[in-house]
């Protein structure tokens, strides 16, 4: 099941508490204190993996706890430092504050690690305390909590070329043609209803991400259809290949089909719709399908390949038109553009203020020997 949202509460481990202890040995008078350090509690960490796809297993489980650390002891002995807490997540994970909205990380590449909340600190046991007029000290430290916090997780996909168009333009088709992945298909709309990714082969070793994105129709930036809830992921693609189908069934204008996209990318974001675009003429296996291609590209302006996803007639020839046009850098000239970018992708400190979060409320740092249990 493809999830691409999730909200969950993670909390880093406790800090042990430290020991009171004073040394009792054989032939040994006053030995002294002899209390030991709690251990370092376990922090929550976000790691990027290639072969996780889908959140789901943060949608199922929505609490997640590090270890906390072990209590010190006598003898000086330091309590276990507890286990960080590893939650691994898909390639292209966003990590936002839930209470305050703003972004904490981008785990935008494979092995890519971020800690969310910190383990609580260990308390320091009573020899630690101990100086010249107070050799004997009866108190030590608590450990120190560990923080808690909400997070809301979103997962855009990364993909090179992400397929767009109206349902049944013949964007699942197209991908199947090209690539190993088995999206499915039927003649009736909205056959895809999750996102589908496939590696496009090329010869010389050459190689591509294609994704097939769930058709989008008008108003779907307001909620119509599925597209909306999956527009984002089209952010992450290099290039969008607008699919448009020059002989539809119902007799629409493939012209007014083509606006129609269009106008809910740039009501969606203007980033999205400023991407490369490569619009694919489909379904010319059809009657006059060659015809109703040309003309797409003369009332449009712009140059317009014709295909045909069922045949495989001219695919070849626009993959390498894609892998051409992936091959150029972006252009980053018009500030304006790059401002914008800066905009959207601005990435807050996980701490508003400060090296630390603030930590729940506490116990006086320093307690007295009657309020700790003795070791």
């Amino acid at each position: 099941m493809f999830i691409d949202e999730a909200e969950i509460w993670v909390k880093a481990g406790d800090g042990g508490h430290g020991c009171i202890s004073l040394r009792r040995e054989k032939f040994v008078p006053k030995g002294g204190p002899d209390g030991g350090n709690g251990g370092r509690g376990g922090s929550v960490i976000f790691r990027a993996v290639n072969h996780i796809d889908t959140l789901l297993d943060l949608n199922s489980k929505h609490h997640w706890k590090a270890d906390g650390g072990g209590h010190g002891m006598g003898k000086l002995r330091s309590g276990k430092n507890g286990s960080d807490l590893v939650i691994e997540v898909p390639v292209g994970t966003l990590v936002f504050d839930r209470d305050g909205g703003f972004l904490l990380k981008d785990l935008d590449h494979v092995g890519m690690q971020f800690r969310v909340v910190k383990g609580g600190r260990g308390g320091r046991g009573n020899k630690h305390f101990a100086t010249a007029t107070r050799q004997t000290p009866r108190f030590a430290e608590r450990g120190k909590g560990g923080r808690g916090r909400w997070l809301k997780v979103q997962l855009k996909l990364l993909a090179d070329v992400g397929l767009v168009g109206l349902p049944n333009a013949g964007k699942s088709t197209i991908l199947s043609r090209l690539s190993s992945a088995h999206p499915r298909i039927a003649d009736y709309p909205f056959t895809t209803l999750q996102p589908q990714l496939g590696i496009v082969e090329l010869s010389g070793f050459r190689r591509f991400l294609m994704a097939d994105l769930p058709g989008l129709i008008e108003g779907a930036h307001q909620g119509t259809g599925l597209g909306d809830a999956f527009l984002r992921h089209i952010e992450r693609t290099r290039i969008i290949l607008h699919v448009v189908d020059v002989c539809p069934l119902d007799g629409s204008d493939p012209v007014e089909a083509y606006r129609t996209i269009r106008r809910e990318l740039e009501a969606y974001s203007p980033i999205l719709a400023a991407k490369q675009e490569l619009i694919a003429a489909n379904k010319l296996d059809l009657t006059d399908g060659e015809e109703a291609a040309r003309r797409l590209g003369d009332q449009l302006g712009v140059e317009v390949l014709g295909i045909s996803a069922v045949s495989g007639a001219a695919l070849g020839p626009m993959t390498e038109r894609l892998w051409g046009m992936l091959a150029v850098e972006p252009d980053f000239s018009d500030k304006s553009a790059v401002a914008a970018i800066e905009d959207t992708d601005v990435e807050y400190p996980v701490e508003p203020a400060g090296d630390e979060l603030e930590d729940p409320p506490l116990p006086s740092a320093s307690v007295r020997y009657d309020q700790i249990d003795r070791i």
